[in-house]
């Protein structure tokens, strides 16, 4: 998260490590040193905050500019401590009624001003859907009160995942945790400091210095042992981030890690430099992230930091310290706060999206904003005399009241627009229980059904479809996660025929439509998924981590239907999952191999398998356009949305004992698909489909799984 501490900008990025005398103006001490201008640091801030706003406009190409809040983390330590030390050694205190003060001067306009912003979005319908009011509702007043990064934390949030709906506010995380080390921080500088004077002999920068080691250090092993036991709440623990800080305060507190030597400062700038670029270009979704792979963007922001000679222009602090670097350092806490707000509402705008023409005048719209929101916002309230001229406590109960007034006006969007948000998940609801006839997949399937036309119909709404899905999240593992966990559905009788349904998350889709087959049935149903992790022999060509992960998981499961005697396995997979080539012609003849060497396994032990070829995948959730425009003009080219090699057919055809389902001519034509069939609302997102939609082609799944274990005859092979 990009500080706003421009009191600790280009006018004051100063060296720490000179003495300071007290200034009898009562101006606060930390301003009293005249020491040497770092200028270079705001332009590591550019690099920063160009690293995030990047990786979200197109994270494909560069996957791990989520590390440019970890050079945050490291400014913020080193420019903090060092200000907070010269007051400390000028008056043997910190005034912290007025740090606090200032701090809130510099980060509360802006920031409630961009979560005002998003209240007022979130609470239009025709801009935003309903279904995610509560969710950003929620998460706009954690924010606000500076705790949206405990709120992800115990939620289990994944920042870095490529599916779900984050909201328009997940980015203050990193805004909230910074706000918690201000609060902490001086208090342990402090503490540490009493210690020193009344311990050891008024050894107060020591006692500093060995607390910040101690919990630079205790943080830095919490952080990679929680990373590796729950990977999505690390990445928002606060504790598991202080020793970034830490780092920060170290290089600002020991002058000998302040270079200044021509060679080592060279070498040391450009060496962090390549860290940062090099994380940014390899790091992704899948790397144990923060853990120990932390440490390398981390050091890296240190090392820039501690390069401190600038006598040559080709020196990295020279070049970081051009005039547009600056420019860049200087809006660098609005360009972050607005961002990631334009990028979720953008594809709900009447007429907009995110192609790359799209994203390229957003990026040059986030800097116009950031730099309106710093020239008319920020500046000014630094010097705002009705607060600068009275006791910080006016600043301090003033920002509780701007943050009261914030919240109140979330809670009204909430009001607002609570009646329609409960009436459309009645609907969902009615619709399940009891469908049109000829709805849906029926429309299509049904020879009876060709005659009836649905018009504009579309349920769920194109509001509620990312909330139209299934509720049993226990059950789906991602991430790190090898567990090989099963759930039970159905009847109880464990006599009754067993299904097991598994797979990655297009297995997982199916969730609640096969509960109620098994319950109409009188099946017991077990279910087996990994997010991203099909039921395959073949390694994904994703690295490290997450690959490891899948591959361990397959594993287990193997073991787990080794252990048992089903019926009839029933799986399904993304068409675009992306399998290693290693030993075959192309990818697409491994993922064959792989899916059929994985399914033999049950075929030998006269265990059938019933797949499914995969449903279309779009480029950008249809409900997006749903909402704005009518059902023709958001239909997708077929060629565009379908993939015709998927693996799955490919593996199936052919293969004794596989039955296979191909749905391809219910999504699609001739020409192109649609989002909506016979006035269901086929998708969630951009390529997991609805319960409600899933729901119309039970019956052909019960029939196939009937048939494929021999109690019609019809379907066997």
């Amino acid at each position: 998260m990009p500080s706003a501490d421009h009191e600790l900008g280009p006018q004051n990025l100063r060296s720490p490590s000179r003495t300071v005398t007290r200034e009898p103006s009562g101006r606060s001490p930390e301003h009293a040193e005249p020491s040497r201008f770092l200028p270079h640091v705001q332009g590591l801030r550019a690099i920063a905050v160009l690293l995030v706003v990047l990786y979200h406009f197109w994270p494909g190409r560069l996957s791990g500019g989520y590390v440019g809040v970890d050079v945050f983390f490291v400014i913020s330590g080193f420019l903090i401590t060092g200000h907070l030390m010269r007051e400390l050694e000028a008056t043997g205190g910190v005034r912290l009624a007025q740090f606090w003060a200032r701090r809130a001067r510099r980060l509360l306009p802006a920031s409630l001003l961009v979560l005002l912003f998003c209240a007022l979005v979130v609470g239009t319908p025709y801009l935003f859907p309903l279904s995610s009011l509560p969710t950003e509702i929620r998460e706009i007043l954690a924010s606000t009160f500076y705790v949206e990064n405990w709120f992800l934390a115990l939620n289990s949030a994944d920042y870095l995942a490529d599916t779900g709906e984050p909201t328009t506010v997940q980015h203050y995380w990193s805004l909230s945790l910074e706000e918690q080390f201000y609060v902490l921080w001086p208090l342990i500088l402090l503490a540490a400091a009493w210690i020193g004077v009344t311990r050891f002999r008024g050894a107060r920068r020591r006692a500093v210095l060995v607390a910040i080691v101690a919990v630079t250090a205790a943080s830095f092993v919490f952080n990679v042992i929680f990373t590796i036991t729950d990977p999505a709440p690390a990445y928002f623990v606060t504790f598991g981030r202080m020793w970034q800080f830490g780092v920060g305060a170290l290089i600002a507190l020991v002058p000998m890690l302040q270079i200044r030597h021509a060679v080592g400062s060279f070498l040391l700038g450009w060496a962090g430099i390549a860290a940062l670029v090099f994380t940014a270009f390899t790091f992704d979704a899948q790397t144990p992230f923060p853990g120990y792979m932390a440490a390398i963007p981390t050091l890296g922001a240190a090392a820039v930091i501690a390069a401190s000679n600038a006598d040559r222009w080709w020196y990295p602090t020279r070049v970081l310290s051009l005039r547009p670097a600056r420019f860049v350092g200087d809006i660098s806490y609005s360009l972050y706060l607005w961002h990631w707000p334009l990028i979720v509402i953008a594809p709900s705008v009447p007429f907009w999206g995110l192609s790359i023409y799209h994203r390229v005048a957003l990026l040059a719209l986030c800097f116009v904003l950031a730099w309106l929101t710093k020239r008319f916002v920020e500046d000014p309230a630094r010097s705002w005399k009705v607060l600068t001229s009275r006791r910080p406590r006016v600043t301090l109960w003033s920002s509780l009241v701007a943050m009261v007034v914030v919240a109140a006006v979330a809670a009204g969007a909430w009001a607002v627009n609570a009646p329609a948000y409960r009436t459309g998940v009645q609907a969902i609801e009615q619709t399940r229980e009891n469908p049109p006839e000829c709805f849906g997949a029926a429309s299509v399937l049904d020879p009876a059904c060709a005659t009836v036309d649905f018009g504009d119909q579309v349920l769920p709404a194109p509001g509620f479809a990312a909330a139209d899905r299934p509720s049993d999240e226990q059950c789906f593992v991602q991430l790190n996660d090898t567990r090989p966990v099963t759930c039970e559905f159905g009847v109880d009788d464990p006599e009754a025929p067993e299904v097991v349904l598994i797979g990655d998350s297009h297995a997982f889709q199916l969730l609640s439509t096969f509960e109620s087959i098994a319950v109409e049935n009188g099946w017991r149903l077990t279910t087996l998924f990994k997010g991203a992790c099909p039921w395959s022999t073949t390694s994904l060509v994703t690295p490290g981590a997450f690959g490891a992960a899948c591959d361990r998981w397959r594993q287990n499961a193997a073991e787990v239907l080794e252990e048992r005697d089903p019926d009839v396995i029933f799986t399904a997979a993304l068409s675009t999952t992306p399998y290693s080539s290693a030993g075959f012609d192309s990818a697409h003849d491994a993922a064959v191999a792989g899916y059929r060497d994985a399914w033999r396994g049950a075929i030998d032990r006269g265990i059938p398998v019933v797949t499914v070829v995969d449903n279309p995948v779009w480029e950008n959730d249809p409900n997006k356009c749903l909402r704005t425009r009518g059902i023709d003009a958001c239909a997708g080219a077929r060629d565009a949305v379908l993939s015709e090699n998927d693996p799955v057919r490919d593996a199936a055809e052919g293969m004794s004992g596989v039955t296979l389902l191909d749905f391809t001519d219910v999504y699609c034509d001739d020409a192109q698909c649609s989002p909506v069939v016979g006035g269901a609302n086929v998708y969630r997102d951009e390529d997991h489909l609805t319960v409600t939609f899933a729901d119309t082609l039970a019956p052909s799944y019960a029939a196939a799984l009937r048939g494929a274990m021999g109690r019609d005859g019809s379907l066997t092979q």
